[in-house]
């Protein structure tokens, strides 16, 4: 078996062939999924959609099985699309499986990642580092988060396991950003970061996956809380 796989943070999500107008509703409409634009339980119009997303209705019909087949939507019969509801029991599954495969990845990533990797790492640590102090946490601070992520875990050695991660995270982030930030615990998770980083290079994955749960922790916290506020 080839273990080899570049250490690329490239997203290993469902993303379809590039300028497309499938992909590019699909790309709009998964990052407005995750963001909490539309509300859980909340049924799609299509017009609504075409009208918002300027897409046909056979581009913007793709997009939605591809998003369902993801586990964003809810495919209805002969209903058309529904966000998912959300749930305790859902964020406590979620959380745990972000747990045991994450840190997977990340001892893997430890074991596997060359030097090219570790300059990755310390670019995208150091994008968000900046991004913390110049950024109000919007969407391009979501996207340099989920880069550092992404590029942490990258050489694990799994393009299956980036794609769960992926899923995961995004699943996990319907909840997280359900309501306003929480300065304090922010501040605690990205000097985390920082420490993550720190003990990747060192290659001490033991204390890696350790502060990883911790990370993971101390997010599914911050889900609950905004959760609990939601329902």
């Amino acid at each position: 078996m080839n273990n080899s796989l570049p250490t690329s943070a490239k997203s290993v999500g469902p993303v379809g062939p590039a300028g497309t107008a499938s992909s590019r509703v699909f790309d709009h409409l998964r990052k407005d999924l995750v963001g909490g634009r539309f509300v859980a339980g909340e049924k799609l119009a299509i017009n609504a959609l075409k009208e918002r997303y300027q897409v046909g209705l056979s581009p913007l019909r793709e997009a939605l099985n591809r998003l369902a087949a993801y586990g964003l939507l809810i495919q209805e019969n002969q209903r058309g699309f529904r966000v998912p509801k959300l749930s305790r029991d859902e964020l406590d599954d979620i959380a745990q499986m972000r747990l045991e495969m994450e840190g997977m990845a990340l001892e893997r990533a430890i074991a596997n990642g060359d030097s090219l990797w570790e300059a990755d790492l310390l670019a995208a640590a150091h994008r968000l580092k900046r991004a913390d102090i110049t950024l109000d946490k919007g969407e391009e601070w979501e996207h340099l988060h989920t880069q550092f992520h992404r590029t942490l875990v990258a050489p694990c050695g799994s393009v299956w396991l980036l794609r769960f991660i992926e899923q995961l995270h995004d699943q996990f982030d319907r909840y997280r950003r359900l309501g306003p930030k929480m300065p304090t615990i922010r501040q605690e998770l990205d000097e985390q970061h920082h420490q993550l980083v720190e003990l990747a290079l060192q290659r001490d994955a033991k204390a890696a996956r350790e502060l990883m749960d911790d990370h993971i922790h101390k997010s599914y916290e911050v889900a609950l809380k905004r959760y609990q506020e939601h329902v």
